[in-house]
């Protein structure tokens, strides 16, 4: 066999070999590599996680780590693990999977309806990396408070409920600078200004506003009763609104899961800066988180010469309202009449 017929067939065989190896490699790279029935799922790596860390986490959801692994390598993906909320699709390759793993998809994340700050935090913990330890702890952090004019008990208000787009890995710090942000936003020039012609601070518009959220669902019916609430604070009566009591009784029990769908006389005297039945002005803090509707219904109040209203028997979710007390007591007393009827206890 002469030389050339030797290297004509070296380089037949090379040329084969680089073939098997490029098919092999093609499939190693571009062959469906996930195992999970669902058409997407998400993968969560925490901050600071070890590229071994990684593919604990995402071994559930691929078919062939080994063939993950080589793609992976070849892509510095160990040495550049990103942490973040990642999407893997039904069907994907590892050249997929790998590239996935460098896009982080924001979250899409909501609040509303929170009745306390301890709450709140709970709910944005479980939605994004930092637990709600960390978060309630930015809240009340000491500097940030004084920054910006707030206290323990009235930095709730800061949070404007939506639906807001964040990383899952934000920190909590982030987070709460954000929500800052947001909160400057909403008390633009013309909120602020509507605020103060009815006497009051963002702040106070707010925890205002927190009471008239609780006191009605009814979103046609708050303008009204922010009228009321307006009327006695210029009156300089006491509010004298049942849900800042049931938020005292709360707050006193040390237990806001509980239900308490009937106030009586006697919780009326409990002492505490919350009952405003025996403390003129509004409480140190919102008793709730109120929505948009709320807010803007103390901005815009309704007009009105009532001072008293109580539950309508009638109207069921609405209120019966009077000028006077004379009108007022003949209202009470339906209402009495009628949730004594229907074995109400608390």
């Amino acid at each position: 066999m002469n030389l050339k017929k030797i290297i004509s067939i070296a380089a037949v065989v090379l040329v084969t070999g680089l073939i098997v190896y490029g098919f092999v490699l093609v499939r190693q790279i571009f062959s469906v590599n996930t195992k999970f029935a669902d058409k997407e799922v998400f993968v969560h790596i925490p901050t600071n996680a070890t590229y071994e860390q990684a593919k604990e986490i995402i071994a559930p959801y691929v078919d062939n780590m080994e063939r993950f692994e080589m793609v992976a390598t070849k892509r510095n993906y160990p040495e550049s693990v990103k942490p973040g909320r990642f999407l893997f699709t039904k069907g994907m390759n590892s050249y997929e999977l790998v590239k996935s793993l460098r896009t982080n998809v924001p979250v899409k994340l909501a609040f509303n309806n929170q009745e306390r700050l301890e709450n709140l935090a709970g709910r944005v913990g479980s939605q994004i990396e930092a637990d709600s330890v960390s978060l309630l702890a930015s809240f009340k952090d000491s500097i940030f408070l004084q920054e910006n004019g707030f206290n323990e008990d009235n930095v709730f208000v800061m949070f404007i409920p939506n639906t807001y787009e964040f990383y899952w890995n934000t920190p909590a710090e982030k987070f709460r600078d954000k929500m800052i942000k947001e909160y400057r936003n909403f008390w633009n020039k013309e909120r602020v200004a509507k605020a103060e012609k009815q006497g009051l601070s963002p702040v106070e518009a707010t925890i205002l506003a927190s009471i008239v959220h609780k006191e009605s669902v009814k979103k046609d019916e708050r303008p009204r009763i922010a009228g009321v609430y307006l009327n006695r604070l210029r009156l300089g009566m006491p509010l004298q609104a049942d849900p800042t009591v049931i938020f005292a009784i709360k707050k006193r029990d040390n237990d806001f899961d509980q239900i308490i769908k009937r106030v009586f006389y006697n919780d009326l005297t409990m002492s505490s800066p919350y009952n405003t039945y025996v403390n003129i002005g509004l409480p140190p803090g919102p008793i709730a988180m109120p929505d948009i509707t709320a807010l803007e219904a103390v901005l815009n109040p309704e007009k009105n010469d009532y001072i008293f209203f109580c539950a309508s028997v009638e109207r069921f979710g609405y209120h019966e309202f009077a000028a006077t007390l004379a009108e007022h007591n003949v209202n009470a007393k339906k209402y009495s009449e009628w949730i004594n009827s229907q074995g109400v206890k608390r």
